[in-house]
């Protein structure tokens, strides 16, 4: 299991995002302090605080090809 802090910046931002985890074939989810959403849901990601970073957590061991492809949502 991977986690990463991320932070989107603009609605486009999102609508890439879940193409990209829509693609992949294991869980992916977004903690923002007690709710937790699908990754892959749009709607789920729309529903957090967007103005902060939240935790991405990626149910996967494949770290190389999945951080490439969201690397740019990634913060530290």
């Amino acid at each position: 299991m991977k986690k990463f802090n991320i932070m989107f910046k603009t609605t486009n931002d999102v609508k890439e995002f879940v193409s990209i985890v829509n693609q992949c074939n294991f869980d992916v989810d977004l903690i923002s302090g007690k709710y937790v959403v699908n990754a892959k849901s749009i709607m789920g990601i729309f529903s957090l605080d967007l103005t902060k970073s939240i935790i991405l957590q990626a149910d996967t061991d494949d770290d190389a090809g999945f951080i490439e492809k969201i690397k740019k949502y990634i913060v530290s």
